[in-house]
């Protein structure tokens, strides 16, 4: 098989001088040439520490007999932006990250990549990018940052900031805690979106095995790297693709992944998109199908104990696959080019368990802690949960539906009816909860915050906002057309589709009215017009007469990424992803 490099450089004589003109020596010219793709960039800690994996990257090719050419399409973050117009552009720039890796290998033929992202968009964007150019290709996870002084971690400053903005707490532990939470590189130390997706590509077998959420700046995941670089170059001869190793039951092996470890809710937007890229159809319903019955397992802050530094100690995706194991298929292609069976075979045997065992003594020794793999990872005989982590709820006020993590949600919220509270904006509803302006048993609503409306941003500042405080915490919902961050907690349900700005029933809800919330029967219904309780057929036709009088917002953004992603992103519950209009 002639690579397709080398096919280009007969039928282009530019390309060599153009490529000795960048640096590559003549005798690079004839060797399978890689491509690196990573979100490297002075932008956020998750991105800041990635070129001294990709320089890894570059070594193993090298010794391998190939030549790594580095490319960069660094993300923005999420937590940076958050309280600000800024968090709008955020699902956008997976959409731009896909686009630009899209334009960068097809610009000039590649044989393979490699592919390296740690954070929220920038990983997903790099999952869609490779599916959609679909040359051989693997992925490097950027891992995770240590946890601060105190075990301290970056989802714990909306806590501080809503508890200092009700004076609970002072300026100087404020500072405390801004000053800690963040001790170096990688992704946020807890299972936030980012961390869930680095642990989607290998559940989706796009990743070494064991390669997720290593701690970030560890010679663990530099030997990863550099190993990655030499599979690259096998990937290219064999001519091994992307859209060969991830099938549907790729798939259900990383949604029942993503229930064991109570993943972030936003990976019902990415997933769908990567599966959208392969031509596979992935909808929510199949999150609410596999989870219904799944183990939860990982006891991992935000709804759990301890930081995403220990998930590699406890064994990270291997041990959670080895717990589920009679639920996955096990005979679903990896980039290693065995079969997820045989990945989790040759652990056992490798010394790869030895070593994570050998990291979690040296954490218990930093900390003073005496934490076994079982206290993080809980065997399959002792869950924190059977019904999964998530629910998709649906009815009258959401029917194409909304999401909420019920593993965060306290118990009492489970069934409740509760009055309305509109809003037209987080920053409406965030000053209302902060002023006690919202009461118990309100229903509060954001909305025109989705795809459509402004971006879908997160819902961040409101959700810890209600979440801190212990009676909101477990006496109110959130419910919003917009999305969450990986780190909420609390009663928030999002993704509410058809969003307001495409004219959904929540566009609808007005103050009092009655809104059943029912995680077990998954409902989500508008129950009551202005406190009366009425059927859903006198429900139905006073929606039908306020449909009648409802226009729609002007747009907020009128050029512009925004203005595209407003235009053409399908539903959240589809994956929020740019589509043409015959594609929706």
């Amino acid at each position: 098989m002639k690579l397709k490099s080398q096919i280009q450089r007969q039928n282009a004589p530019e390309l060599d001088p153009l490529r000795i003109g960048t640096g590559w020596k003549e005798e690079d010219l004839s060797k399978p040439q890689i491509f690196i793709e990573s979100t490297f960039g002075d932008s956020h800690p998750g991105s800041g520490h990635l070129d001294k994996l990709v320089e890894a990257v570059r070594e193993g090719i090298a010794e391998n007999g190939g030549f790594g050419a580095r490319y960069f399409c660094t993300d923005m973050c999420d937590g940076e932006s958050q309280g600000t117009d800024g968090i709008n552009y955020s699902l956008v720039s997976r959409e731009m990250i896909a686009n630009m890796i899209e334009i960068q290998a097809n610009a000039t033929p590649f044989d393979a990549g490699v592919f390296l992202a740690s954070c929220d968009k920038g990983m997903p964007g790099n999952l869609m990018g490779l599916a959609r150019v679909n040359i051989p290709s693997i992925v490097v996870p950027g891992g995770t940052m240590a946890a601060g002084p105190k075990m301290l971690t970056l989802n714990e400053l909306g806590v501080y900031s809503a508890r200092y903005e009700r004076g609970e707490i002072d300026a100087e532990t404020l500072h405390w805690a801004k000053t800690h939470a963040c001790p170096g590189c990688g992704a946020c130390s807890f299972i936030g979106t980012a961390s869930t997706m680095q642990i989607m590509a290998e559940a989706l077998g796009l990743a070494l095995p064991g390669s997720a959420l290593m701690p970030s700046e560890s010679e663990d995941l530099l030997a990863v790297a550099k190993e990655s670089g030499k599979r690259s170059v096998e990937l290219a001869k064999e001519g091994l693709l992307p859209s060969q190793i991830v099938t549907m039951d790729s798939f259900e092996n990383a949604i029942m992944v993503h229930a064991a470890i109570s993943g972030s809710t936003n990976t019902l937007l990415h997933v769908p998109a990567v599966a959208h890229e392969l031509g596979i159809t992935l909808d929510a319903d199949t999150f609410d199908r596999l989870h219904r019955n799944a183990l939860f397992l990982l006891d991992i802050r935000p709804t759990g104990k301890w930081p995403a530094e220990v998930f590699y100690y406890a064994g990270g995706v291997p041990a959670i696959m080895e717990e589920i194991k009679d639920v996955l298929h096990l005979d679903a292609m990896t980039v290693t080019g065995k079969t997820l069976g045989e990945n989790l075979e040759e652990l056992k045997h490798n010394g790869y368990y030895e070593g994570c065992e050998a990291a979690l003594a040296k954490f218990n020794e930093r900390f003073g802690t005496s934490l076994t793999r079982s206290d993080i990872i809980r065997p399959k005989d002792n869950p924190l949960g059977t019904g999964g982590s998530l629910a998709v709820l649906k009815g009258n006020l959401a029917p194409e539906g909304a999401v909420i993590k019920h593993t965060a949600c306290p118990k009492e919220m489970f069934r409740a009816v509760l009055r309305a509270r509109p809003f037209d904006s987080e920053e409406e509803c965030l000053d209302a909860v902060l002023h006690h302006k919202v009461e118990k048993g309100d229903a509060v609503f954001i909305r025109y915050e989705g795809p459509k409306g402004t971006g879908m941003p997160e819902m961040f500042y409101t959700s810890e906002a209600i979440s801190s405080d212990p009676e909101l915490g477990r006496s109110i919902a959130l419910i919003t057309d917009g999305r969450f961050s990986g780190a909420s907690t609390g009663p928030v349900i999002g993704h509410c589709s058809p969003e307001a700005q495409a004219g959904g029933p929540i566009a609808l809800v007005e103050e009092g009215d009655l809104i059943e919330i029912d995680i077990p029967a998954r409902k989500l219904e508008i129950v009551g017009i202005h406190g009366e309780r009425k059927t859903p057929e006198e429900v139905a036709a006073v929606l039908a007469q306020r449909r009648s009088t409802w226009k729609k917002k002007p747009l907020k953004y009128k050029s512009g990424a925004l203005r595209m992603f407003s235009e053409h992103a399908v539903s959240p519950m589809k994956g929020a992803y740019l589509a043409f209009d015959d594609e929706k």
